[in-house]
């Protein structure tokens, strides 16, 4: 089998990082766009130059902005078309007169300058894109990568009140959150209480989970004494695992807001029943 080109392999490399901020599986990807489970194999793998739209599909599923990764693309479907091949050599070009010649060195220095540009907004791309990966991902250990700095990408769409039932992920607040408790269920699914603080957001989250099961959040304040004094928003924010693409993937609640005291709860309410929950406090 030929290895795919450098080329090709970054825009794979940065494709993988996607695919794993998404926490879905193949069978997810293709539920969810336009390509097949193969299909993905192959773009992931780097054996066949992804559509254009494919790569921004990615990107709107892992809430990433497109350009970045298009200008990956841009490049690696450049070098498989040849145009980005190099000119022949002077000697074989037919005669021009001055004019003709100056034009067409003008716009080759453009070009180069283009790629240039190109190629370090890339190296950008892959270490930003690893980097964002290991904040999103759940540690096994129970502890977020809170050492790595988070990622360059824009800033929160909202936050507080706006954030109200609104997802982590589209919103932006997932950047690099805080786990305030992580929680394994009798069944075996992993539960973890995220927090934002660039968002004033809290949110749940479950996987390995069963078609079924069920996730509810909510935040309430704090009357500084350990007890509860009923001014939290009283919102109860919930997702439930609807098919098999849900229990291969991480599945969010909505967000609800939350400030540094506030009580945050889940309860995990399996199809097997026999409900668990658990709680944590944002720290003051």
């Amino acid at each position: 089998m030929t290895a795919p080109s450098p080329e090709r392999a970054r825009l794979a490399a940065a494709l993988r990082e996607l695919k794993c901020r998404t926490g879905l599986s193949l069978a997810g990807l293709a539920a969810k766009t336009a390509f097949s489970k193969s299909s993905w194999d192959r773009y992931l793998n780097g054996r066949t130059l992804p559509p254009r739209d494919a790569v921004q599909e990615l990107c709107r599923l892992a809430g990433e902005p497109e350009g970045r990764c298009l200008a990956l693309w841009e490049i690696a479907e450049s070098e498989g078309s040849g145009r980005a091949a190099a000119q022949p050599p002077e000697e074989a070009a037919p005669v021009e007169d001055d004019r003709r010649r100056g034009s067409a060195d003008q716009s080759s220095v453009h070009r180069r300058a283009t790629l240039v540009a190109v190629l370090a907004s890339v190296s950008a791309v892959v270490v930003g894109g690893v980097a964002a990966a290991a904040l999103l991902l759940p540690d096994r250990g129970g502890e977020p990568g809170a050492s790595l700095p988070p990622p360059s990408a824009t800033g929160p769409r909202c936050r507080g009140e706006v954030c109200e039932g609104k997802s982590p992920m589209r919103m932006k607040c997932a950047g690099a959150p805080l786990t305030l408790a992580s929680y394994r269920t009798a069944t075996g699914a992993s539960l973890e209480l995220r927090y934002s603080e660039e968002c004033g957001t809290s949110w749940a989250r479950m996987w390995g989970t069963r078609i079924g099961d069920r996730l509810e959040m909510s935040a309430t304040r704090d009357a500084g004494d350990g007890t509860r004094d009923g001014t939290g928003n009283g919102r109860v924010r919930s997702v439930e695992i609807r098919n098999g693409v849900d229990a291969d993937s991480y599945v969010y609640t909505p967000m609800t807001a939350a400030d540094p005291g506030s009580v945050v709860r889940a309860c995990f309410d399996p199809v097997a029943g026999g409900e668990e929950c658990f709680d944590s406090r944002v720290a003051r």
